[in-house]
């Protein structure tokens, strides 16, 4: 048996409490995950091209409040 459906049997197991309590740890380990990645994205200098075209946009005065 590989190691995501021992997980996934072990999560489907899971008392409602426990199971809430999973949840929330999963949530804050899946955003410091997005994060770090995010991080190295930025750089790496994989955003600056968007970067870019939002100032580009900003200057030529094509972005308007909100």
């Amino acid at each position: 048996m590989n190691a995501l459906l021992e997980i996934e049997q072990a999560v489907s197991q899971l008392p409602e409490n426990d199971l809430a309590a999973f949840r929330k740890w999963f949530a804050q380990f899946d955003a410091s995950a997005w994060d770090a990645q995010f991080e190295n994205d930025v750089m790496a200098g994989k955003l600056d091209a968007l970067a870019e075209e939002a100032l580009r946009d900003l200057h030529e005065g094509r972005c308007t409040d909100l």
